[in-house]
């Protein structure tokens, strides 16, 4: 019997582990954004997860950990809130 067999992947492949697409991000420690992510929290449930009518929730929290470096500046027509990008312009 081999070694190799008690392993779920029998052996034959070795997991190498990549970093997400956009980078880690620091946690928010200091609760920064908390309000923001509790409203965002709030909506979902009364919505009943449909994230669709949270977006406004959404963006307010992706804004604030953006202005206060818990994220890397991003335009948020990148991150999914297209139509309001071409609406604020």
């Amino acid at each position: 019997i081999s070694a190799w067999m008690g392993l779920p992947s029998g052996g034959d492949k070795i997991f190498s582990p990549t970093p997400p697409d956009k980078g880690s991000f620091p946690l928010d420690h200091e609760g920064e954004c908390k309000s923001f992510m509790q409203r965002f929290m709030d909506c979902m449930k009364t919505s009943r997860f449909n994230n669709s009518a949270c977006r406004k929730e959404s963006q307010d929290y992706l804004r604030c950990r953006m202005e206060r470096e818990l994220m890397s500046p991003e335009d948020m027509a990148n991150l999914g809130f297209k139509q309001a990008s071409a609406q604020s312009k």
